[in-house]
């Protein structure tokens, strides 16, 4: 997994009726792009995260979550 700051993380939900979580990634911790990130989530909470493989990143062009 590659991203860059300003990427979207998606974690879709496990079970039905759980939602997908998205938060941006604000730095990258990795070499090369790769984990762990440090990620900011829609409630402004911060933290680092290393995405397991139900979670995909979304380059599309950054919108602030905040």
């Amino acid at each position: 997994m590659h991203a860059s700051k300003g990427d979207r993380l998606v974690t879709h939900g496990r079970v039905v009726g759980e939602h997908d979580r998205v938060v941006e990634i604000v730095e990258v911790l990795g070499p090369d792009g790769s984990p762990p990130f440090r990620v900011r989530a829609e409630n402004g909470h911060e933290t680092i995260m290393s995405p397991g493989p139900d979670t995909i990143v979304d380059h599309g062009k950054s919108q602030d979550i905040v």
